[in-house]
């Protein structure tokens, strides 16, 4: 990493306690104004620091780096409306990230009492252990093409700026919201159907392996006995088998659906989803069509609250039940005009359980390799140790008879997972 920043332990740092794989954000599309009202707001509002002050990889004292400096006056050029003094700049470090740094600029324009908004995102150390950030620019440019997401309006060597669009990110109680989850399975579907370059090859069984091979490097032999990693190399073999048909063609994922990469336009009601760092195609089955490893993630990650008081707990007890599943597996395939019947609404619902267990390993090796390179504040282990042990938990009843479509989770009381 190239050291763009001022280094220091200043007196005054403050951050979040309650921390999601990705920030909390509020993005602007239609429009990239803000006014000195709003300004004021959010710099009271709770979800930000009253002192810009960071302590890690980021802005110090609300300096801008010289390389991300040339980027915004390129911004700034194309706009024609801001101020060119760059010390008038405001940076609010935005809440909590468990990948990146993300800031809030807002920029005043020359009218004076307007200002003008974007967002710049600081790479994290270590993630080159999870995806590559080439193939994540490539994806994330993409998807601005299609209109899916935030434009790219800059690069610098150790971050981006993006395009501020006017929506807020979902909390973990409006997954369960009956009408803003026929809207995530309805985008979900349009996603699935993107046309996206790269080789059609599925990347879940592979990086499942190159994350064991990491975590086996890092783990001390205790912990590589508590995680049974001897022994996942067969698992993740043995699900690959299981979970390949015929009938099975490749299909673009988003891989990490979680409620922190989902956001709500609250006028439109439009769904856009952002953060493609684990972005990749992944098999798909062609009648119905679909790709069922990312129900079953976006299942899974309904028992987190990330910005609970214990972030890393996950509460089987909120897995969600059957009846939730089918409607959203019918809002999903018939969301192109479509009504889907019994059996290929059954057949989704057999095949989203079983794709749990890889996205129980997928993110259990993903924690145990997070507990050593990554310093935020989150217990990494305990998150791999209940995945894992759900894995195991579940593996017997999700293999077994086609029948065994229920829940079938064992939670041992509220978040022991």
């Amino acid at each position: 990493m190239i050291g763009l920043f001022n280094w220091s332990e200043p007196p005054f740092v403050t951050f979040s306690q309650n921390l999601t794989r990705n920030p909390i954000r509020f993005y602007a599309r239609r429009s990239f104004i803000i006014s000195k009202e709003e300004k004021l707001k959010l710099c009271h509002n709770k979800l930000f620091p009253k002192r810009m002050v960071m302590k890690t990889k980021g802005f110090v004292d609300g300096i801008l780096p010289d390389e991300l400096k040339k980027v915004l006056r390129s911004v700034g050029s194309e706009w024609g409306d801001v101020v060119d003094d760059m010390e008038s700049l405001q940076v609010i470090p935005l809440k909590g990230a468990m990948t990146n740094e993300v800031f809030q600029i807002n920029w005043p324009t020359k009218c004076g009492n307007l200002d003008r908004k974007l967002l710049v995102r600081i790479y994290g150390e270590g993630v080159e252990a999870f995806f590559n950030r080439d193939d994540e620019i490539r994806t994330f440019e993409c998807m601005s093409k299609h209109g899916q997401g935030p434009r790219l309006l800059g690069r610098f060597a150790d971050g981006r700026v993006e395009e501020f669009i006017h929506a807020r990110t979902l909390s973990a109680a409006d997954l369960r919201d009956h009408e803003i989850s026929a809207l995530v399975a309805a985008k979900m579907r349009e996603f699935h159907n993107l046309e996206m370059p790269g080789p059609r090859t599925v990347l879940l069984w592979n990086r499942m392996r190159d994350w064991l091979v990491e975590a086996k490097s890092m783990c001390s032999a205790k912990c590589a006995k508590e995680f049974r990693l001897d022994s996942l190399e067969d698992e993740i073999s043995m699900l690959e088998k299981e979970l390949s048909h015929d009938y099975l063609d490749i299909g673009f994922c988003h891989n990490d659906l979680q409620y922190g990469n989902i956001m709500l336009d609250e006028e439109t009601r439009s769904i856009t989803l952002i953060d493609y760092e684990y972005a990749s195609f992944n098999p798909q089955i062609i009648i119905p069509k679909h790709v069922a490893y990312d129900l079953a993630n976006h299942f899974c990650e309904m028992v987190a609250n990330y910005h609970s008081e214990t972030p890393h707990i996950l509460d089987y007890n909120k897995y969600p039940g059957l009846e939730e599943r089918r409607r959203f597996v019918d809002t999903y395939l018939s969301s192109e005009g479509k009504q889907p019947s019994e059996d290929e609404a059954v057949l989704l619902l057999h095949e989203v359980e079983r794709y749990t267990l890889a996205s129980h390993l997928f993110w259990g090796l993903w924690g145990i390799i997070s507990g050593y390179v990554n310093k935020i504040d989150f217990d990494y282990m305990e998150y791999a140790r209940q995945r894992f042990r759900q894995y195991w938990l579940r593996k017997k009843r999700l293999l077994g008879s086609p029948d065994n479509y229920g829940n079938g989770y064992v939670a041992y009381g509220t978040g022991s997972g």
